[in-house]
Formats: structure tokens, C-alpha cells, sequence
């Protein structure tokens, strides 16, 4: 049975929380100095949070974060920086909601269809990523950010009237036309006034339990996180690592797509140039935050959703909602700096850990063999020769 290491659990835990208190401490410097009060604004956001319907808006939001940050972890864990997320599921979500209009299947078979599509999509275009890297040695951190520009211009074009796009009667929005009501995904409701909590949120926390088995219990996820170690070693254990690379990226291009979901297939059913944008950027941060594990991401995914949507109410006292933006840029900046500082912490107590041991391990030696009269006599002429 493994050894409880209760070193570990600390130093795993100390990273977010050092980050949490650090982007608490430094928002109430920045409230002092605008001349506002430094606590109000925390209430008034608890106190929002209260309220029936501002929860589910926060499970909801916190659910495609949720599948933004998994598809960010994989390549994290992959040692792969997939900044591209944000226009992977763009895209994905565009192209399954024009399929996801143009036909109109039975309930399963409709929604089957839009969630493969989806992934499909996104897994192409992280894909392109993929090929770039293990075939001309493009870093994914370049050929990623250039292609969310891609998608941004892709997406603005399809979208047009003369293309795919429909312009409904009176408004100046543009939407790839409604999805059958066969294609809605059914949710879980918390009463006439608090709204619904979306179907597909299930799944994501579905998603959490594939990630966690797959990475942590599966000889696929071990070869992944090896690469992601080492490559060169990875590759002298007969781990193909460019196969593992490309592998990877189309992952979390797929899981990038599903992020989409949630919000399409539950609430807009139809993708207009008002649909959410900047998610895979915020699902780097909570990433981050929860360590790339899938619980940690749960619990900063809901803290980060928890700032979206309880921060609405700040205007309604003189408090400007950005307030809540600027914790977020706070944890990323205290994320980094705290995690080195764990990081370097634990290499030092690691260190005085082996020293311990060895010294106590010299001191049985010497209890177990003491010397005798005749050796230290032996020792003594030796020296004297």
C-alpha cells in the first residue's frame, strides 16, 4: 500500500491557496487606492451568490469552463501550451450549430450528431497545430495564436448572409439559424424563476472522471505524461513521441469543442456573433489554478464563474464589475509566482528530507558496527605510518 505522503498534499494545496490570498490581498490594495471600500465589494458578491438563480448561472458558467480548462490541461500535462482553445471552440461551435440547424434528426441522434461535430471540428483545428510541430518543429505557442486569428476571420465570414449566416427579421445580429427543438439537450430545473441547469454540465463532470482514468490509470496516460517529462527518455522506452504529440493536441482540440456545448445545446441554440467569447483563455487560468488536476479544476472553475456572475450585481452599489477582472489577471500573475515558490520551497524541504535520512541512516551504521580496541589500535598505526 503507498505510503500517505502528507508533505505532498500540503505543498499541493499551498500553491492555489498562497495564490487565492495574494490576489485577495492585492484587489483590496487597488480598492483602498481608487478610494472605495476595500470589504464591501466582497460582500456584496457573497451575497449575490445567495440567490437561487445567480447559482445556477454560476454552475452553468462554471461547466464550460470546466471543458476549456480540461482541454488546456491535456496538453498541459502533454507539456504542450494550447493557447489556441478559444478558437477551437469557436469554430467547433459555429460549424455544429449550422449542421445542427440544416438537419433535424430524432432527439439522440440530433444532439449525437452536433457533439461530433463539434469535436471533429476542434480536433481538426488544434490539429493543425499538431502536424505543424512534429513535422517542421513549429512551437504550438505560435502556430496556436495565430490560428484563434484564423478562426476569429473564418467565423466573421461564414457567418454573412451571402454565406451561411441568417439575419432574423428587425435585429442587427447574425445567427446560423435555430437548432431543432430535437436538438436541445435536456436540463436539470431549479423552479420557474431560477432557470435550469444545462444537461451537458453532467457531462462535462463526466469528462472530469475520463481525464482523471485515462491520465492517471491507463498505460496511454502514463506514455503521455512520460513525453510530456521527457521526451528523450520517453522515446528510448519505445514511446513514439511525435505520435504522442499529435495525439495529444487532437485531444484537446476535441475536448475544446465540447465547451461549446453546454451553452448551445442549452441555451442559445444557434451560434450568433454574440456567443460567448474568451473562454479558452480562461480556461488557461484555471488550468493553473487547479494544477491540471480534475478536481482542482472543479473548484476554480466554480471560483472563477463565481466572479463572472456574483460581480454583476457591483455596479447596482457604485462598485464597477471590473473588479472582479482584475482578481482574475491578480490569481494568473499570483499563480505563477506562488507555484515557483512552492516549487522551490519543496525542492528545498525535499533536500533536508534525504539529509535526515542519510545521517540517521550513518548513525545505525556505526551503532550496528562499533569498533573495537584492536581496530581503532590498527587504525592508529596505520595513520602513524
Amino acid at each position: 500500500m503507498k505510503k500517505f505522503d502528507k508533505d505532498r498534499l500540503i505543498l499541493g494545496f499551498a500553491g492555489p491557496v498562497l495564490a487565492l490570498v495574494v490576489a485577495v490581498a492585492l484587489t483590496t490594495v487597488v480598492l483602498l487606492a481608487s478610494g472605495s471600500d476595500p470589504f464591501e465589494p466582497y460582500r456584496i458578491m457573497f451575497e449575490s451568490a445567495s440567490y437561487v438563480d445567480v447559482q445556477v448561472l454560476i454552475v452553468n458558467q462554471a461547466g464550460t469552463y470546466y471543458l476549456a480548462a480540461l482541454a488546456v490541461a491535456v496538453g498541459f500535462r502533454m507539456n504542450l501550451f494550447n493557447i489556441g482553445v478559444d478558437g477551437q471552440y469557436r469554430l467547433a461551435a459555429m460549424m455544429a450549430a449550422l449542421v445542427g440547424a440544416s438537419v433535424d434528426l430524432p432527439g439522440p441522434l440530433q444532439i449525437t450528431l452536433i457533439v461530433i461535430v463539434a469535436m471533429l471540428v476542434g480536433a481538426f483545428w488544434s490539429g493543425i497545430a499538431g502536424i505543424l510541430k512534429t513535422t517542421r518543429g513549429v512551437s504550438e505557442v505560435v502556430s496556436t495564436i495565430m490560428l484563434n486569428s484564423i478562426a476569429t476571420s473564418l467565423v466573421a465570414w461564414l457567418i454573412l448572409p451571402e454565406n451561411f449566416g441568417v439575419q432574423p427579421a428587425g435585429s442587427n445580429n447574425l445567427t446560423t439559424g435555430d437548432i431543432p427543438e430535437s436538438g436541445w439537450f435536456p436540463g436539470l430545473s431549479m423552479g420557474a424563476e431560477a432557470g435550469e441547469i444545462y444537461g451537458f454540465t453532467f457531462v462535462a463532470a463526466a469528462c472530469g472522471l475520463i481525464y482523471w482514468f485515462v491520465l492517471g490509470r491507463t498505460r496511454f496516460g502514463f506514455d503521455l505524461r512520460a513525453t510530456g517529462a521527457s521526451e528523450t527518455a520517453a522515446q528510448a522506452s519505445g514511446v513514439d513521441a511525435k505520435k504522442m504529440i499529435l495525439t495529444s493536441m487532437l485531444i484537446s482540440g476535441a475536448v475544446a469543442g465540447l465547451a461549446g456545448m453546454p451553452t448551445l445545446l442549452g441555451d442559445t441554440h444557434t451560434y450568433s456573433l454574440d456567443f460567448p467569447t474568451g473562454i479558452g483563455f480562461t480556461g488557461i487560468t484555471i488550468a493553473l489554478l487547479g494544477r491540471n488536476n480534475p478536481l482542482g479544476i472543479a473548484f476554480s472553475a466554480l471560483l472563477i464563474a463565481f466572479l463572472d456572475k456574483a460581480s454583476a450585481s457591483l455596479d447596482q452599489y457604485g462598485y464597477e464589475k471590473e473588479i472582479a477582472t482584475i482578481m482574475q489577471g491578480l490569481i494568473v500573475i499570483s499563480v505563477v509566482v506562488s507555484y515557483e515558490l512552492v516549487r522551490r520551497y519543496g525542492i528545498r524541504r525535499q533536500q533536508q528530507k534525504v539529509g535526515a535520512e542519510l545521517a540517521a541512516g550513518g548513525a545505525l551504521t556505526t551503532e550496528a558496527h562499533p569498533k573495537n580496541d584492536q581496530t581503532e589500535k590498527t587504525e592508529k598505526e596505520g595513520a602513524a605510518l
